[in-house]
This record gives C-alpha cells, structure tokens and sequence, in this order.
C-alpha cells in the first residue's frame, strides 16, 4: 500500500511541473513579445536639383538689313508631283530662288571669324514636312547639335554632303522622332538631300560663331546681341555665290547692311551704315 501510494504521488507531481511548460508552448506569440512598434517612416529620396536655364544673350549691338534680288526674277522650274500621298502639299516648284516683291528669301548672312562671346548652343532641328525640308536654309555654329526628324507618313532617308562626298546617310522611318547627327569639323556647307523624293534639298552653313540669320520671304534678317567692334559680313545663296560688307559696331546701336543679288551671279553690291 505505501509502494502505491509513493506512485501515485510522484505521478502527480510530474504532472504538475509538466503543466506549466505545455501552458508556455501554446501561448501566442505576441502575447509574450507585446506590441511591436511600427517602423520609422523611409526618409525622403533627395531629389537632383534642377537644370539651371542659361542667361539671357544681353547688351551688344544689332545688325539688320534686307536682301533683294535686282531684275526680272527666274522663272522656278516645275517639280514632278508625287504619287506618295504623305507628299500631298508639297511645293511643285524649284524653291532654289525665292524672289517676293524683289525680295529674296534664303540666304544665310553671317558674320565672319571668331568672336569671343558666345551663345547657348542649343540643337538646330532639320524637319521633313510633306516632303519638303525645313528649313531648307539655316546656320548653325561649330559642335553645335544637329537633330534630324521626320514629321511625314512615309520613308525618307537623309543623305548630307560636302561637296560630292557623303558625311552621313540614316534613313527616316515613317513619323520618327528625331535623331542627332554630329557634323565634321572642318565642315563649312552641308548639303542635304533625300534619295527617295530627289526634289528635297536643304543647306547647313557652319560657322564659328553664332552670329547669323536668314532671311525670311520679305528678304529681312537680323542679327543681335554682337559684341563692339569691326566685322565682315557674308551673304550666302545656294546657286547665287557670296557677298561681303565691312561692319563697325558700338555698343547699343543698330547697324544696317543690306545686300542685292542679281540673274547673272554678279556679286553685286552691298551697302552699309549706322542709324
């Protein structure tokens, strides 16, 4: 009877101390942590500070005058029409010459050599707008970004020369964005060109600096912003040659050179003056 007794008595007291640990497994979890604490908030990402825009081009002095065209002007020669509907639109004449009114559109007035100040060199932007470049003439400065796009419906390819020598030639998918096209260094005259519609030509004059214009169908250009001092001017037509003029410029005034082409390519004469 003892032996039983003892028996049962140490059963229930393994139990017992048995209990307390089942008791502690089956508690929750976060009962025994307690309340967790919520994370810190993630600092805010620092933002890249903005571009800043460039200055303004100020003070200096501005150049302006009109190009016009003396006698009867050339009769442009008609263009084939294209069956290529993107092309709907397009000039059907040869716009190599453009007289309004003795006024001649198109040529690229420049000033030539080195001038210390300088400007932004924003890209200059050659478009293909039913299938016709635009513009078909325009300046731009030594290493300044050239972007080539095409705004038409259909292939183009842009084909640009010096001479009879191919600088570059990419094609033009149908309503591509524009694509930049690095310019040689020694390069004064681009021409550019489109395998596919042979009527589209335009003209890229490189200049070492950025004083330059060209001027609009009422023949007018307008330089600005050209620091004080003595300079040649240059006139450029695509089939009708150059013309000079000697400039002096002060400081806030505005100076006038105009220029006169003529049927035969004579240079002509150029006149300038300050008002």
């Amino acid at each position: 009877m003892k032996l039983r007794t003892l028996g049962v008595a140490v059963l229930g007291a393994v139990g017992l101390a048995a209990l307390p640990a089942c008791q502690k497994e089956e508690a929750p979890a976060a009962a025994a942590r307690g309340p967790v604490a919520p994370a810190p908030a993630a600092a805010p990402k620092a933002e890249a500070p903005a571009a800043q825009p460039a200055p303004p081009v100020t003070g200096g002095a501005t150049v302006r005058g009109t190009v016009t065209f003396k006698g009867p002007a050339p009769t442009p020669a008609a263009v084939t029409p294209s069956d290529d509907p993107a092309c709907d639109g397009m000039a059907l004449k040869d716009e190599s010459v453009l007289v309004t009114d003795g006024k001649l559109a198109n040529v690229l007035v420049r000033v030539r050599g080195l001038v210390p100040r300088s400007h932004p060199a924003q890209p200059a932007l050659i478009d293909q707008q039913k299938c016709t470049y635009t513009p078909r003439v325009q300046g731009v400065t030594a290493g300044q970004p050239v972007l080539i796009k095409n705004s038409d419906g259909t292939l183009h390819n842009a084909r640009a020369l010096t001479g009879t020598k191919t600088v570059f030639n990419v094609a033009q998918p149908p309503n591509a964005k524009a694509v930049p096209r690095p310019l040689p260094a020694d390069a004064e005259v681009i021409r550019l060109k489109c395998d596919i519609h042979p009527w589209m030509a335009a003209w890229v004059v490189v200049n070492p600096n950025p004083y330059f214009a060209t001027s609009g169908a009422d023949g007018s250009f307008s330089i600005e912003h050209l620091p004080e001092g003595s300079y040649t001017l240059e006139a450029w037509h695509e089939t009708l040659g150059t013309q000079t003029a000697e400039v002096i410029v002060k400081e806030g005034e505005s100076v006038t050179a105009s220029f006169e082409f003529s049927a035969d390519k004579a240079k002509g004469t150029a006149l300038g003056g300050v008002k």
